[in-house]
């Protein structure tokens, strides 16, 4: 775990990681994938690492999930990465959204995972956060039997307490070189602190990425 004070100190060490991460990958392969989540903590890390110094027209951007809303709706994935990472060098990469014109996520995972097949996996940078319940990607504590979903797109229906939604799976988010996590806050410090003794998947999804040696995890902590 890296500790920061600030989460611009945390956003500029991430970026210049990330970018490190993308530049390996097209040294050793010539191209680059990266997935990406929303939230707070990409406003304050997308502007940076879109002006990161690399071949973008190798790189490949996809979410970790969204939202079933159209694109410039506020609460759009798609919407804030178009916005605050595809811009001036960044513009350059080739982007792969997750929502579709159907009319919910699950009728669209066919489409969706056709979309991300075209992608090059493994992903080489898996950039993740994670919520005050320790839900990562559109996993939540309260959702059964996404630890077995099938393929790499999950359809996660619409409750009283959120949207529907369109996430990778747990096989999609593994399938990865590398991943990093973003946390900050007092609260979810303590999640984090919790979700790191044993215990089952399903009580803090984020025990997918911490209770496992397959991909190397980056932890970026902010006070």
């Amino acid at each position: 775990m890296i500790p920061f004070a600030t989460l611009g100190h945390c956003a500029e060490r991430f970026s210049n990681d990330v970018a490190a991460c993308l530049r390996g990958a097209i040294d050793k392969r010539g191209c680059a994938s990266l997935a990406v989540s929303g939230g707070g903590t990409p406003e304050h890390i997308f502007p940076l690492l879109s002006k990161s110094e690399l071949s973008w027209d190798k790189v490949c951007v996809t979410l970790i999930d969204e939202r079933w809303v159209a694109a410039d709706h506020p609460d759009s994935n798609e919407g804030l990465a178009r916005r605050l990472l595809m811009q001036g060098p960044a513009s350059a990469a080739r982007f792969i959204g997750l929502k579709t014109d159907h009319a919910n996520p699950i009728d669209a995972r066919v489409d969706v995972e056709a979309a991300l097949d075209t992608l090059a996996w493994p992903l080489d940078a898996v950039f993740l956060g994670m919520g005050i319940d320790g839900h990562i990607a559109s996993l939540f504590p309260d959702l059964e039997n996404w630890g077995d979903a099938p393929g790499r797109a999950l359809g996660v229906a619409g409750s009283a307490a959120r949207q529907p939604r369109i996430s990778l799976t747990p096989t999609a988010i593994l399938d990865s070189r590398h991943i990093y996590l973003v946390i900050s806050g007092p609260d979810k410090r303590a999640t984090f602190d919790a979700a790191l003794k044993p215990g089952p998947v399903g009580e803090y999804p984020v025990r997918l990425v911490l209770h496992q040696n397959r991909v190397p995890v980056t932890v970026y902590a902010v006070d």
